[in-house]
């Protein structure tokens, strides 16, 4: 919001209407890039290019994510929300998914589809509040250790990998590996 902090309360009459409109621009946000495009099967790099959005929305937004709990219980509007949005990155990833096993980079079948699926969103929602009650100094977060709740999503997947897929694949995960230690400093 290109608003001085001094100024918010001008514009805003309260913090849940701050918070709100700030979810509601990351809803947009993660909405404008978590779809499976129509016009071409996905590759490993739209698969790099996925989970670059989402690091740059997770860390541009990363208050939300900090916090997440206590502003859902604070606000039962932005918690009903959030639930279907939610759900539709949920239905989403789960299409995404479905792309990747027709372009011949992932062998899964529904249920795995299901669980990976909830399990990618379990990891990548709760990443920094991950890093911010393990880190040594988490007032310093940094994009090299959220890029690592990426690598933890990889590593989910790596057992889905086709073989013709599996060179391309490793090196996407070398991309966002950092190690544990550098993460959690």
């Amino acid at each position: 919001m290109e608003i001085s902090p001094g100024n918010l309360y001008y514009h805003f009459a309260n913090k849940q209407v701050i918070i709100a409109e700030l979810f509601t621009q990351y809803e947009t946000l993660v909405g404008s890039f978590l779809t499976l495009r129509t016009d071409r099967l996905p590759t490993i790099e739209d698969k790099r290019d996925y989970f670059l959005a989402m690091i740059d929305a997770m860390w541009r937004y990363r208050f939300l994510h900090q916090d997440l709990e206590h502003l859902l219980t604070s606000d039962a509007k932005l918690a009903r929300r959030y639930r279907r949005f939610s759900y539709r990155c949920l239905m989403q990833a789960m299409n995404i998914y479905r792309g990747f096993i027709k372009a011949g980079i992932l062998q899964m079948d529904e249920s795995q589809i299901e669980w990976t699926s909830l399990n990618t969103w379990i990891v990548l929602t709760s990443w920094v509040r991950f890093l911010c009650t393990n880190r040594e100094n988490n007032a310093e977060l940094n994009e090299s250790a959220i890029r690592r709740g990426v690598y933890q999503v990889l590593m989910l997947e790596s057992v889905f990998v086709a073989p013709q897929a599996r060179e391309a694949f490793d090196a996407l995960c070398e991309t966002f590996h950092s190690s544990l230690p550098e993460a959690l400093a």
